[in-house]
């Protein structure tokens, strides 16, 4: 008997081509599971024999239809669905128009619920089925410049609640994890435009308890969790992978004399 808990289940992520997405397919396919990955862009994965790579922009659900049909056709079924593609956004509450507030929700919101709606008549066949929605740190504390990107993820925490005691009776998990501040090619880009880089890192890594930028494999590990056959009593559940900053109030260092 096989000791890899996701041996014989069929998981499929979204934007998984990348950063944290791509962290999760592996972490999946490490623990034995067939996975295939839905991005925009799948050059970076399509010569990966372990990975089917489907292509669709999560914003185009005739596009995310067929990608979702393709991978569960390859896949032979499906029982785990990262819905992990999102797109950041920065300024405050007055920074961005209404055509950009729509890009991102349509995007970080509407997305997980386009591509949710076509995989669950296969998920339905799973006798483990389970979702997590990748969400954010930013649903949950109040960041600075990020009003945009924290009313979407406060709107991914609620919609995850929402599903999972729809799906429940169906015998479908639903969770999500919410990462704090971690070491993506998005945050890198900020880090880049920042007009100094190494101070705005600083800054980052020292506003997480911890001291540091949370990385991706720690973020794909917890959703392996979540998604994990192990954790059949587990829905409705936001596990914050944030270092601390969510929950802990440290004292910050004496000062020196």
């Amino acid at each position: 008997m096989s000791t890899l808990e996701f041996d014989g289940l069929r998981a499929l992520v979204t934007g998984g081509a990348s950063g944290i997405g791509l962290a999760i397919a592996r972490a999946l396919l490490a623990r034995g599971a067939r996975v295939a990955v839905l991005d925009r862009d799948v050059t970076a994965v399509q010569d990966d024999a372990d990975l089917v790579a489907v292509t669709a922009d999560v914003t185009d659900d005739t596009a995310v239809r067929a990608a979702v049909a393709e991978a569960v056709e390859r896949l032979g079924g499906l029982d785990v669905l990262c819905n992990n593609a999102g797109v950041g956004a920065a300024g405050g509450v007055e920074d961005n128009d209404d055509e950009e507030w729509h890009r991102v929700y349509d995007v970080n919101v509407v997305g997980p619920v386009r591509v949710t709606r076509a995989a669950l008549p296969a998920l339905r066949e799973s006798s483990h089925a389970a979702i997590v929605n990748t969400c954010s740190i930013a649903a949950t504390a109040g960041l600075p410049q990020r009003a945009l990107y924290g009313a979407t993820k406060g709107a991914v925490q609620s919609l995850t609640l929402a599903m999972a005691a729809d799906l429940l009776p169906e015998g479908i998990r639903v969770c999500a994890v919410n990462p704090g501040t971690a070491d993506t090619p998005w945050v890198g880009r900020l880090l880049d435009a920042a007009a100094d880089p190494a101070a705005e890192r600083a800054a980052l890594e020292a506003r997480q308890p911890h001291g540091r930028l949370v990385s991706a494999d720690e973020v794909a590990h917890a959703v392996c969790y979540l998604a994990s056959p192990l954790a059949g009593s587990t829905t409705g559940t936001t596990l914050a992978v944030d270092g601390g900053m969510d929950r802990l109030r440290l004292r910050p260092p004496a000062p020196r004399s």
